[in-house]
């Protein structure tokens, strides 16, 4: 998807001369699978939209292991800047698993874009917003579900997910070891042929 189209299609569309303004101020470029465009720990001074592809964020803890917090399949909004960084530093890693297509903007450009329009201010405020209601309802789905509830919630809240993303990416994402999430896939196919 271009990213005018995305802009004037997406949840909080733009007006056409808004969205043209706004596209204006983005790049746009491949980037190829396996490449990151965040490394936790690294600046990041950046915006991300990825218009095609999929990619993921995670955060490795000092033993190197890396846990899934966020699953971005184009045309998505990737997590705010100012929701993933913390002094212009990177909280995550944001790993490209499938060849995509990124609109980038320098997140001090986007705020001095916001201020100077209402209509991208409202489009922006309204990624956060959805950005901060999914943080609240992943933390409540970790804290209050089992695994079976786990992956209900999960396939609930993202369908077309369990054929794009890993079988290890989704485990970590929903706090459980793969070798649960199989028995908790198994279960199911066994009470289906039942």
């Amino acid at each position: 998807m271009d990213l005018l189209t995305y802009l004037t299609s997406s949840t909080n569309a733009l007006d056409n001369d808004s969205a043209r303004e706004f596209a204006a101020a983005w790049s746009v470029e491949y980037v190829g699978k396996g490449r990151r465009i965040a490394m936790q720990g690294e600046p990041d001074l950046l915006e991300h939209i990825i218009l095609d592809g999929r990619a993921t964020s995670q955060i490795t803890d000092p033993e190197g292991r890396a846990v899934c917090v966020g699953f971005h399949a184009g045309p998505c909004v990737v997590t705010p800047n100012v929701a993933r960084t913390r002094n212009g530093t990177s909280l995550v890693s944001i790993d490209v698993i499938a060849d995509a297509l990124v609109a980038q903007m320098n997140s001090r450009a986007l705020t001095e874009l916001m201020l100077a329009s209402e209509p991208i201010r409202e489009w922006a405020n309204g990624i956060l917003q959805q950005e901060l209601a999914f943080k609240a309802d992943r933390e409540w789905c970790l804290a209050a579900l089992g695994g079976a509830d786990r992956l209900a919630w999960f396939r609930e809240h993202f369908p077309r997910h369990e054929r794009l993303f890993g079988h290890h990416l989704i485990a970590t994402f929903l706090g459980v070891t793969p070798v649960t999430l199989s028995r908790l896939r198994g279960a199911e196919r066994d009470t289906a042929v039942d």
